[in-house]
């Protein structure tokens, strides 16, 4: 098993983009990776609904990291939390990380067998080459 991780995305278009360009990261392996990302009907918008299903399909046990695009996306998975099972919730850590960066970072890790922390530390980091590059 491995650290599940679940990209919440206003646009389903950019959500789906990222988790692609993570899997890039990983020829010939799996990792649960979930979209609650746009609404029902193709506009943009977050499901608090859409992200507790999300975080329950990807976890295996070993926890989920959770990434989001923005300040009301990080509102709906907080309100998602509370739709989930005290167990389940309390394997799921919120990330602040840059949603492209950070994501890329924690597939790589969580796809090597690392735990959630480390998953999370990852993808904290995520920036750090490009700041480094610019300063």
């Amino acid at each position: 098993m491995a650290v599940g991780l679940v990209v919440v995305s206003h646009s389903r278009a950019l959500a789906d983009a990222a988790v692609e360009l993570a899997r890039q990261m990983l020829p010939g392996r799996e990792l649960a990776i979930e979209v609650a990302a746009g609404t029902e009907d193709g506009g943009l918008g977050t499901d608090a609904a859409a992200i507790s299903a999300a975080i329950t399909a990807a976890d295996s046990g070993d926890g989920v990291v959770v990434f989001m695009d923005l300040g009301s996306a990080v509102m709906s998975a907080e309100t998602a939390l509370e739709f989930l099972d005290d167990d389940v919730r309390d394997r799921v850590l919120l990330s602040p990380a840059a949603l492209v960066e950070g994501l890329v970072g924690a597939t790589v890790v969580a796809a090597g067998g690392a735990s959630r922390d480390r998953v999370a530390a990852e993808a904290l980091l995520g920036l750090a080459p490009k700041q480094a590059h610019l300063a």
